[in-house]
């Protein structure tokens, strides 16, 4: 082989190393990660559906159907509103064409995920005012993460 060639070669070679290299970190740069495939399915789900009420096919996505809200009453004693009963009140709300008059919008100061399970502090606010401190718990199945659980807290 003459020397031309060899630095022909060399060069292909240089440049099928470099494209490599360029198509698989700009893949693992496409690939969302768990942190905002989480975000998304609250913002979708929980944010845009449930407080907003938008789209009720994204809020059952984004919900497992055997989530509960869970809360404390004036008596201290523990309430659960199943999922089902949470979509019945959204698409009443929507059929009688009442959406809120102030669109909720969400921070996330925490999100904390290990393994298939994640927990997110949700703020929510209607016109820069703080409304609820929500802890959404959720677990990563098949078709992606879902929403299982809610606690919070009222402003």
């Amino acid at each position: 082989m003459g020397r031309q060639s060899k630095q022909h070669a060399m060069k292909r070679n240089i440049l099928f190393i470099v494209a490599v290299f360029l198509s698989v970190n700009l893949m693992a740069q496409e690939q969302p990660t768990d942190k905002d495939l989480i975000l998304k399915t609250i913002d979708k789900a929980y944010v845009q559906g449930l407080q907003n009420g938008k789209d009720i096919e994204n809020i059952k996505k984004g919900f497992h159907p055997g989530f509960n809200l869970l809360g404390v009453d004036q008596n201290d004693n523990l309430t659960k509103l199943p999922i089902y009963t949470w979509y019945d009140m959204v698409e009443g709300r929507i059929a009688a064409g009442k959406k809120p008059e102030v669109e909720t919008k969400a921070k996330y100061p925490l999100v904390d995920i290990t393994g298939k399970a994640a927990v997110v502090k949700v703020e929510l606010y209607r016109e820069d005012k703080m409304i609820f401190t929500d802890y959404l718990s959720l677990y990563k199945f098949e078709e992606g993460w879902r929403i299982v659980s809610k606690i919070y807290h009222r402003m």
